[in-house]
Formats: C-alpha cells, structure tokens, sequence
C-alpha cells in the first residue's frame, strides 16, 4: 500500500462475525511486550480491530490508545475504562510526540503503508520504545482436518486472498523492519472449539470474500460437509493452535 491509497477494507462488512470468532491473544503474550516496555504508561494497538489486543494491553498500561481505519470495527469493540477508541490509520495516529511506550500492531501490519507508519512510529515513540508486530498463520488442529482447512486456504482460495495475505503466512519476515531486533518468545494462540465455531472462524476469512465476488458462488458450505466428516460428533470440541510469529523491534524516537 503506497502512501494517500484508499484503505483496503476486507472487515468491516464482517465485524460482527470477526469480534465472535476470531481467537484470543494470550496472556503471556501482554505480560511480555510490557516487560520489554521502557514504561507502562501508555501503548498504542494500532489496526485494532474490535480490540481484542486492546483489552489485553489494559492489563500492564495505564492507558491504551486503540485504533483502526474501520469504523464498523470499532463501534463493536469492547469498551474498557482504560482504553480510548478511534477510527484512524496506522500512518496518523493523532498522538502526541514522545509519549508511546509500545506500539502493537496485532495481526494489521499488512495493510500498513510501512515507510509512513515507520515514521509515525518515530513520531510518537518514547526513546526505547517498542515496536512489536504479531500475526498468525495457518492453524493446527489435527492432521486430517489440517489438511482440509490448509487446502481450502491454500488452493481453494489461494487466487482469492488479497496478496498481503502472504506476508501474515511468512511471520511478516518480508516486510521491512527498520528498528534493531530483540529475541522473540516461542508463544501460540489455543483455544477449545466446536465445528460450529471453527466454521465460524473460517467464515471470517477475506479469502472466501474474494472467491465469491470473483466466481458468483460459495466454496463453503462442500467445505463443511467435508469438515463436518472429518470432524466427528458436531458437539465434539477439539484443541485448536496458531503458532504467534513477532517481530520486536527498539525504537530510538523521532
């Protein structure tokens, strides 16, 4: 995305979905990023979604300023006395210089003009701040059931995901990264679901936006007469797993 580039808006047709489905961070992940902070004050989740990093940030900053270029994201965000939502891109955040102890981009990053929020980042950031950019990919379940969703990602929709996609299934290792690199912790998203929620989920993916706009049909409902087979009783609740991919970065300010 270059600079002055209409906001690609995969989301917001989907929010309501999006805020019920999609997996949460966990804890460790915040206890983390705010023990490589040089201050608790405040923490910017940029990208925010429907804040679900957000309301994890609350726990370890006095402040959290949360924000993301879709307004239909934020009106279903979860309100929390500590956080302050906004409608606003990445690349102009609206915050004071100097103030930021961590910025957080959860899962975003791939939508972001990287050269203008890179410089907002300096805007705003403490000196030593930390940057932090988290995705995940492709799931884990079980072998035959990976198969199926790994299938319907890659080859299913592999035409129809818009091509940032990618940069979230290589850990956002392609992206530039102007900032000295800190170690990053082995951590993973795990949840316990039902096939009516792992359907819930993959229903959110913009991939399936794409195919049916393309092709006037909808790949979803064969997938789940095959998911269904694969998954046993409807009731059952499987382990499900998403290896978190970071990138830490220290930043010196403006």
């Amino acid at each position: 995305m270059t600079e002055g580039t209409a906001f690609k808006d995969h989301f917001s047709a989907t929010a309501e979905a999006y805020g019920r489905y999609r997996p949460a961070y966990p804890a460790a992940l915040f206890q983390e990023l705010a023990s490589l902070a040089p201050g608790r004050d405040l923490a910017w989740d940029c990208g925010c979604g429907n804040g679900q990093a957000s309301l994890g940030l609350a726990e370890h900053f006095a402040a959290v300023h949360a924000s993301d270029p879709s307004a239909q994201q934020i009106a279903k965000a979860t309100p929390h006395p500590k956080v302050t939502y906004a409608v606003g891109r990445a690349e102009a955040s609206g915050l004071p210089a100097a103030g930021v102890d961590l910025v957080l981009a959860a899962q975003a990053a791939h939508w972001f003009d990287h050269a203008a929020f890179h410089a907002e980042v300096r805007r705003v950031a403490k000196p030593g701040a930390l940057l932090a950019l988290v995705s995940y990919g492709l799931l884990v379940v079980a072998p035959d059931i990976d198969r199926l969703l790994h299938g319907l990602h890659n080859e299913t929709l592999g035409p129809y995901w818009p091509p940032e996609r990618w940069s979230v299934v290589e850990g956002y290792r392609d992206l530039p990264f102007p900032f000295p690199e800190l170690e990053a912790p082995a951590l993973e998203m795990a949840v316990t679901w039902s096939l009516e929620h792992m359907l819930g989920y993959v229903g959110t993916w913009s991939g399936l936006g794409g195919y049916r706009k393309a092709r006037g049909e909808d790949p979803l409902p064969a997938f789940a007469e095959k998911l269904a087979a694969a998954w046993g009783p409807a009731e059952r609740e499987r382990r499900v797993r998403w290896p978190l991919s970071l990138r830490l970065g220290r930043v010196e300010g403006a």
